[in-house]
């Protein structure tokens, strides 16, 4: 190693942060903090772009710890380089509950923290490579005066073992996403013991062979790691740095073990770590001359901010823009455009399917809302999701408002995350409904930081037909309606389907998923001022002194109004209530829910999916007609009849109930 006094001891600062927030939890961490260290101080100090007096500036570079476990290093980081808001109090804090310092690193919680990190999908939820996409999209549209930075990572030998990775390294290597920079702290260690036990991959003939750049370092000689970036900043490429280092550096008895990897090193090892470190400062103390360096490193981008700030200020019409796309504000043009497209189905009535209709919105919506960018897991011509006008995005061409993400839903789902926090984009990301479980991790993070991404899934039901039960989604409505702060909407026709996606640009506390159908669906109702599946549920059928109110969403409203008819014929007055969206249907008051619940001795709900969930609007004791099992192949119509869904079924249901009662 060739690093100077002040440069080890420097990175000795972290390690003790890391091994003291570590023995005051009694849980956590040490060893990727400590033997990453050396890789930290010389980017933070002497590479990364930043001003920690200003944590959100909009062209800092971005640094991710995709190691989200040693969250102690990232925590560290920005205490010792300023960042406002985190005080040595909080590092004592580490992992207590309301603290600044929790577990793994989330996003909106501590200043400077750039993503929520988990174990075991870190490498791409999301992956950085979003974050330098976004750079270049924006890039394209506001100039390089305005956007122009890197993306940092420090990722692990975890990370890369994840599937997940291969998705986001193919991504980024095919569009050639320079200025894109991982550290790879490459111990050779995992929870198990050595790496050897479950992996042999060439790491560096795998990034080369994805469109990398790829090199080695020796990950403790500061010296080395800065040329290795300078070097990285001048490729045509993404570049993978591998770094080797050892795990618990400096720990006497378990450096290079996977005993440093999950738990404390215990009073007597964190002791003698600290004496081969050579650090004498009591626990959570900086020395004067070494919190200096450290806060001078911290505020070494000021003079880059400052200049940028005063370019930004003379931008003109580019700064109004760029601040609205920052500041996530649509343009009225986005509500008229929505409704004129409200009226418009009204009038001509069209027998649609939601995918169809959702094509239809998004032609209406994408000239008044350039920050909507679109894309599709290999599934454009079904998921209906490319405007008209929209050009491709292509290597080394990243202005266009389409990304063509190839069969990579989590990959698809996790880049959506990371577009979204870099700022200035709303991503929508489309597949088959069925395939959300492979994006349910990021779809799970996304709902967690409470960020804005749309996911546009088609195929929604039994209602796919021919391609049978390993494609028909049975069980996923209910599953994704259990997750947390996930807005779902699953719209019954052409103008619920043009409010739905009201509802998901307008919506910047979380994410939406739009459920659509594959086949054709009639107009069921009117226009109207008021965006009805913002309700969650209405009436839109109703009846005087109803004896039953059926309940039901997307493809099944259609048949719900048949079973009202049947009904009707025999004398049973019945109410039909849409609901588009449990979640925002459980948002309204008490008193709205029971207004449109009503007091019909009967309740049935119509979904062809599974009961789960449906029991809030039609009780314990209410009827359901829906799926069982799994669905079947053949033609949609007839897999319909045969699982029982259909307006006679739900029909005599009610009569039976009713002779009952």
């Amino acid at each position: 190693m060739t690093n100077s006094v002040t440069q080890d001891m420097m990175a000795n600062a972290i390690r003790a942060l890391a091994i003291d927030g570590v023995e005051a939890a009694k849980s956590g961490h040490p060893g990727m903090p400590m033997g990453a260290a050396d890789m930290a101080t010389a980017l933070w100090t002497r590479v990364l772009k930043f001003d920690a007096a200003d944590p959100h500036w909009p062209d800092r570079d971005r640094f991710v710890l995709s190691a989200g476990h040693g969250s102690m290093l990232l925590y560290a980081l920005l205490y010792l380089t300023g960042h406002e808001g985190l005080t040595i109090d909080d590092l004592r804090k580490f992992r207590q509950v309301g603290s600044k310092t929790p577990g793994h690193p989330e996003y909106g919680h501590t200043a400077g923290v750039e993503t929520t990190r988990p174990a075991r999908s870190a490498r791409a939820s999301p992956p950085p490579s979003a974050w330098r996409f976004a750079e270049r999209h924006l890039a394209a549209e506001f100039g390089e005066d305005l956007v122009d930075h890197h993306t940092y990572v420090i990722c692990g030998d975890g990370d890369l073992m994840e599937g997940v990775s291969q998705e986001a390294i193919a991504m980024a290597g095919h569009l050639k996403l320079s200025r894109l920079i991982v550290l790879f702290d490459d111990n050779q260690i995992s929870i198990d013991g050595p790496i050897s036990l479950s992996d042999s991959v060439d790491q560096i003939a795998r990034f080369r062979s994805a469109g990398w750049a790829a090199t080695r370092v020796d990950g403790h000689d500061q010296n080395a790691i800065v040329a290795a970036i300078e070097a990285a900043k001048t490729s045509d490429k993404p570049t993978l740095i591998a770094c080797r280092t050892t795990i618990g550096f400096g720990s006497p008895n378990r450096a290079g073990t996977a005993k440093a990897h999950g738990e404390p090193l215990g009073p007597d090892e964190a002791k003698a770590a600290k004496a081969q470190l050579g650090w004498t400062a009591a626990p959570f103390e900086i020395p004067g001359d070494l919190a200096t360096a450290w806060r001078a490193a911290g505020a070494r981008g000021a003079d880059a901010r400052k200049a940028w700030t005063a370019r930004f200020a003379e931008a003109g019409e580019r700064k109004a823009e760029f601040e609205r796309r920052l500041a996530g504000k649509l343009k009225p043009e986005v509500a008229a455009a929505i409704a004129a497209l409200k009226d418009k189905h009204a009038a001509e009535k069209p027998a649609l399917a939601t995918r169809k209709a959702s094509e239809a919105a998004i032609e209406a919506i994408v000239p008044h809302a350039p920050e909507l960018l679109l894309g599709s897991a290999d599934l454009t011509p079904s998921n209906n999701v490319k405007a008209k006008a929209a050009a491709s995005i292509a290597p080394g061409s990243y202005g266009g408002r389409y990304i063509h993400y190839g069969i990579r839903e989590h990959g698809m789902a996790a880049a959506m995350n990371g577009l979204v926090l870099h700022g200035g984009i709303i991503p929508g990301g489309a597949t088959f409904l069925v395939f959300s479980d492979y994006c349910r991790p990021s779809i799970r993070l996304a709902a967690l930081m409470g960020v804005q991404a749309i996911y546009v899934f088609t195929h929604d039901s039994i209602g796919l037909g021919e391609d049978g039960p390993t494609h028909q989604p049975v069980e996923h409505l209910a599953a994704l309606r259990a997750m947390p702060n996930l807005v779902v909407i699953r719209p019954a026709d052409a103008i619920e389907t043009a409010e739905a996606w009201q509802v998901a640009l307008e919506r910047r506390n979380g994410p939406t998923l739009l459920a659509l159908s594959r086949q054709n669906l009639p107009t069921v109702r009117g226009a109207g001022a008021a965006n009805r599946v913002a309700e969650g549920a209405y009436e839109l059928a109703g009846a005087d002194k109803a004896k039953a109110t059926i309940f039901a969403s997307g493809s099944e409203v259609e048949i719900a109004l048949a079973a009202r008819d049947l009904l009707a014929k025999d004398g049973v007055a019945a109410r039909v209530v849409s609901v588009p969206s449990t979640e925002l249907f459980a948002a309204r008051s008490a008193a709205e829910r029971k207004a449109v619940i009503g007091d019909a001795p009967v309740r049935i709900a119509i979904e062809a999916g599974v009961r789960q969930g449906w029991d809030a609007l039609i009780g314990a004791d209410g009827l359901f007609v829906g799926m069982h099992g799994f669905g079947m192949s053949g033609p949609a119509k007839d897999v319909y009849v045969a699982c029982g869904i259909t307006a006679q079924a739900a029909a005599d249901a009610v009569h039976k109930a009713l002779a009952g009662a």
